[in-house]
């Protein structure tokens, strides 16, 4: 019977696959998916009770996927919308699109030069700010620049997604969110940012340094055309110099003093509107101006917050899954942390389109059933998805700001994917390498 059940939950599985592959709405499919993975398994534990389940009512099972797994990822939540207040702040006070201007104004006269700069600057910038609408909002100052000095549309836009990736191998709101998968993994509930971070450092030097020289070798088989009248405007208006400093300062309050994300957030944010001259107009002022900016952040992230608490209710819902998964499968999954750092480097391409090793999809009953059936660390565990995940997925043209710009620049798709493709499982195969020299759990 367990082997029936297990069929029928990967027949789901393949299912959903090809439901995130025609573009359906994702946060409707993974309610389907945790609804089928709850119910499969409660069906096959009353026919065939399971030795996974001992102790739990069919009660038990469902408040865990349809009640406790979406209030775990509230503390996630509070992040994500302080995160974003932060972002839009950012954005508001034009301290992102100054950064960006001065650092094209640094690469002189070189496109290479001035990929790499941007590159780099964008994926400071995106070490605190994350969202969909962020991204735009980035993409819109930094593409049109790309575009005028002769660099084609599609590697300009391979570039900057990547240089967007390498940040969030920084970004403590991506770090919460991902982090909330492996709370029912050995270790994960004490697994901090502080613990993650030597190794996100490490991350995102490697992106950085794999996209760029994918571009430069790119730009070299292009022929560039130039026009550079429409690098600048006249009416933009620089932010204070003292607030370029701003997007860095929750990571170092973080780390260096180990304050507490949130606080970081609200200290950056209101050192950004101080030194902007944001905070005149007296207190009454000052209340409006933080309300408005605050609701607009959150309005970025509302459909976000729905995803992600059916992501939550998915997640869960793997883990009534994975014994059944086990049964069928757990054979075939190599447990050596050498082998299964180097088969998750080679199959990172099956992070796109939602596959089977993207956490952003259907790759939350994989780990279900790596972590149950290896019982590693979140330490090993952690870094093992996020190399893909964030290294190749962000890549996938299904994201929602990767979608944007390909249709918004006109960019064919196919084109984007045979661009992305090598850099992106280069820098998902040195990560999982690094991974095993740096937190090998045995």
């Amino acid at each position: 019977m367990d082997a029936i059940i297990g069929i029928l939950l990967i027949c789901s599985f393949i299912g959903m696959v090809i439901f995130c592959i025609k573009g359906h709405n994702l946060m409707v499919g993974f309610f389907i998916m945790a609804t089928i993975w709850t119910f499969l398994p409660i069906i096959g534990n009353l026919i065939s009770p399971n030795e996974a389940f001992v102790g739990m009512t069919i009660n038990d099972m469902l408040k865990a996927v349809y009640q406790t797994a979406p209030e775990k990822y509230g503390a996630s939540l509070m992040n994500i919308f302080l995160g974003a207040f932060f972002g839009r702040i950012l954005l508001d006070t034009g301290i992102a699109s100054t950064i960006i201007r001065k650092s094209v104004e640094l690469g002189g006269d070189n496109p290479a030069v001035i990929l790499a700069i941007v590159n780099l600057i964008t994926g400071f910038i995106f070490t605190s700010m994350t969202g969909a609408g962020s991204v735009i909002a980035i993409a819109v100052i930094i593409l049109p620049i790309l575009f005028s000095i002769g660099i084609p549309k599609v590697i300009a836009f391979f570039s900057f997604t990547g240089s967007v990736a390498a940040g969030l191998f920084l970004n403590p709101i991506n770090f919460a969110q991902y982090s909330a998968f492996f709370l029912n993994s050995n270790g994960g509930a004490e697994y901090a940012y502080s613990d993650y971070f030597p190794f996100g450092i490490l991350a995102f030097i490697t992106m950085i340094i794999v996209v760029s020289l994918a571009a430069m070798v790119y730009l070299r088989m292009e022929s560039l055309t130039y026009a550079w009248s429409a690098t600048k405007s006249a009416e933009v208006v620089d932010a204070p110099g003292i607030s370029l400093i701003t997007p860095f300062l929750p990571v170092v309050g973080v780390i260096v003093f180990n304050l507490p994300v949130i606080l970081c957030f609200i200290l950056s944010s209101m050192y950004a509107l101080a030194v902007c001259g944001e905070l005149k107009g007296g207190f009454r002022e000052l209340c409006r101006t933080v309300s408005r900016i605050f609701t607009e952040g959150v309005k970025d992230t509302s459909s976000l917050v729905a995803f992600w608490i059916t992501l939550a209710m998915f997640n869960d819902a793997a883990f009534f899954a994975a014994p059944y998964f086990k049964v069928v499968i757990g054979g075939v999954i190599p447990t050596a942390p050498l082998a299964l750092c180097i088969l998750f480097g080679i199959l990172a391409p099956l992070t796109w389109f939602k596959g089977p090793l993207s956490l952003i999809g259907s790759g939350a009953a994989l780990l279900a059933v790596v972590s149950q059936t290896t019982n590693y660390p979140t330490t090993f565990l952690y870094p093992l998805f996020a190399s893909v995940l964030i290294g190749m997925a962000h890549f996938d043209i299904t994201i929602s700001w990767n979608a944007w710009g390909l249709g918004f620049n006109r960019i064919n798709g196919i084109d984007y994917m045979k661009v992305a493709l090598i850099p992106g499982t280069t820098v998902a195969l040195i990560l999982e390498l690094a991974n095993f020299f740096l937190n090998n759990p045995l």
